[in-house]
């Protein structure tokens, strides 16, 4: 079993193509859960209308995938509770100017 770390580092190198900030620090990601070689992860978006969305969501799929030890990778979107700024590391709410 891997340990979380390494789950969310993966996690760490999708980012968002309009903002140019991984999910991780955006705090899209919600839940990351393993069973065995596969991971669950529930994660949302800045706004239910994100273009990114379904690339965000392969880009997750992906990342994780690519991980010595997952096998499967199921990425699920949710919208509750609703995404906010408030949610976003601070290295985030810098990059982006938000102070």
């Amino acid at each position: 079993m891997l340990d979380q770390e390494t789950i969310i580092n993966a996690l760490r190198t999708v980012k968002d193509p309009e903002l140019n900030v991984n999910i991780i620090d955006l705090g899209l990601v919600y839940t990351v859960q393993q069973h065995d070689e596969e991971v669950d992860v529930e994660m949302t978006l800045t706004t239910p209308a994100c273009p990114a969305g379904p690339e965000i969501l392969r880009n997750a799929v992906s990342a994780l995938e690519k991980v010595e030890g997952i096998a499967k990778a199921n990425v699920k979107l949710v919208m509750s509770p609703p995404w906010s700024p408030d949610r976003m590391s601070d290295e985030a709410r810098d990059q982006l100017g938000i102070f």
